[in-house]
């Protein structure tokens, strides 16, 4: 399996780039977003690699970070979800984007994506609620990125989800409350979250 490739861009079209690796040329399928990341021919590229293998077909699908890989994978997990519609979902949302429209199930987010219809937006948010993994919520995406604050966020995740709260619940309540105190005191995050999840 081919998991990473690293070489010059030597061509592209639509939904797809060749990538030049030591004289040989790999097709590399992509979102929206992998088009318009990848640099210019002739210029050094590093693509994280989902190979695709069926009896009939042998496909690579690239992207420009491994987290965008790993929602690549959740995406084709859910039933329904194809190649096509991943790469349209991710042409359209970030990682982040991801996280959150996953953590809010805000499957109007989702739908925003060409092709995704209501119903196939739902699913995707139902189906993935639980497995994006815990570093994702770790942040909400409006806290300052410094330590500090990951950390405090990071400890008031940890309690609610002690307490019984899903993963995406906590995360929404974080992510509508703030402690002004420098550092942040996960206390403080507490108390507010519970607040937001009591209404």
């Amino acid at each position: 399996m081919i998991g990473r490739l690293r070489g010059r861009v030597d061509g592209r079209g639509d939904g797809w780039v060749l990538v030049d690796v030591g004289g040989v040329g790999y097709m590399v399928e992509g979102s929206a977003r992998l088009m318009d990341g990848c640099p210019v021919d002739g210029e050094a590229v590093s693509l994280a690699i989902e190979t695709y293998v069926r009896e009939d077909q042998f496909r690579l699908f690239g992207f420009l970070s491994e987290e965008e890989r790993s929602w690549f994978r959740l995406l084709m997990g859910v039933q329904g979800v194809g190649a096509k519609v991943a790469l349209a979902i991710q042409g359209v949302l970030s990682p982040s984007d991801l996280v959150q429209a996953v953590a809010a199930e805000d499957k109007a987010m989702v739908a925003r994506a060409p092709g995704v219809g209501p119903k196939v937006a739902q699913r995707i948010v139902q189906e993935l609620k639980d497995k994006v993994p815990e570093s994702a919520f770790a942040t909400p995406a409006n806290a300052p990125d410094t330590s500090g604050v990951s950390q405090a966020y990071q400890d008031a995740m940890s309690a609610l989800t002690n307490l019984g709260y899903q993963r995406s619940e906590a995360h929404r309540a974080l992510q509508l409350v703030s402690d002004t105190s420098d550092p942040p005191r996960a206390e403080a995050l507490i108390r507010q979250a519970l607040k937001e999840l009591a209404k």
